[in-house]
């Protein structure tokens, strides 16, 4: 049997037998048995969760990396993923150039382009022009973004920022879940 099928088992099993250690926002997967002829294998994984609140001015894009990066170091996990989740269906999330804003400008002036607040069919307006719009760009988009953790680090490229992309005129208040998954090893 391959290390990595007997690896899943073992995580599909603890879960189905519930053996969980609680401690506070953290979850630890224990399992002690047989793993490709190995006796007492040991097996942790933690799990963190938060949410942020990211307040915006309109549209446009704010980035989160910074708090991404204070969320992870604040865990000691050097080795899983983050789930980077936004709680609306009038925003999204994109790994985009940070560097230079006017990548992040041309990103905005395309969606303008792509999905105007004027189509004359768009029949879903209650909130104003840009409702239906809005929706559409975050159909378009990703309301989640997963990010690998690489030796205690997010894993992005050197231009790579997170960003909440924000479709709607008015100023809102939005909500972003954090979930991270790793070992400390």
């Amino acid at each position: 049997m391959n290390a990595g099928k007997s690896l899943c088992y073992t995580i599909l099993r603890c879960e189905q037998q519930e053996k969980r250690i609680f401690v506070h926002e953290k979850i630890e997967l224990c399992r002690q048995g047989e793993l490709s002829g190995k006796k007492d294998y040991k097996m942790m994984f933690e799990t963190h969760t938060r949410e942020i609140t990211v307040p915006t001015t309109g549209k446009g894009t704010y980035e989160l990396t910074r708090e991404l990066r204070g969320f992870l170091a604040g865990t000691g996990i050097q080795s899983g993923q983050l789930t980077v989740f936004v709680r609306h269906t009038s925003a999204s999330l994109v790994i985009m150039e940070n560097a230079d804003p006017e990548a992040r400008t041309d990103l905005h002036s395309f969606f303008d382009h792509l999905v105007p607040e004027d189509l004359p069919f768009l029949v879903h307006t209650y909130e104003g022009p840009d409702d239906s719009p809005s929706h559409l760009r975050m159909a378009l988009t990703r309301t989640s973004e997963v990010i690998p953790i690489h030796q205690g680090q997010l894993a992005l490229g050197t231009w790579q920022g997170v960003f909440l992309f924000e479709h709607r005129r008015a100023p809102h208040t939005r909500h972003i879940t954090l979930s991270l998954l790793g070992t400390p090893e």
